[in-house]
């Protein structure tokens, strides 16, 4: 049963599609153990316009770094970096957190040009 969300905290069309979320894909998965909380470190290569970018996922309880080798995930774009211990985090890949806490990737059902946005 889906709870109501109080009108307080909607957003509008406008502030939604200043979000870029945007297809890429991973180039590079190398462990980071500088974080907190185990995660890795990714590459991901969002196409020509935007280019690579670095960011930290805590996505190990699931996922190994061969699984993620060329899978497409959907991030945030247009955040600004954000220093994450010893690296700059230039992106935010998407996920759903499971009740035991383990994060699912967003990914796509089919793949898309890198840089694609959500639509």
């Amino acid at each position: 049963m889906s709870e109501s969300i109080s009108s307080t905290n909607d957003l509008s069309w406008d502030e939604f599609q200043r979000v870029e979320l945007r297809a890429g894909t991973v180039i590079e998965v190398e462990d980071f153990p500088e974080a907190r909380r185990p995660a890795y470190r990714l590459k991901i290569d969002f196409g020509a316009e935007i280019g690579v970018r670095k960011s930290s996922a805590q996505i190990t309880d699931l996922y190994q770094k061969s699984d993620l080798l060329g899978r497409q995930v959907l991030a945030v774009v247009n955040f600004p970096p954000k220093q994450i211990g010893p690296m700059r985090s230039e992106c935010l890949v998407t996920g759903v957190r499971r009740q035991d806490g383990a994060v699912v990737l967003a990914s796509m059902d089919e793949a898309v040009p890198n840089g694609n946005r959500l639509e």
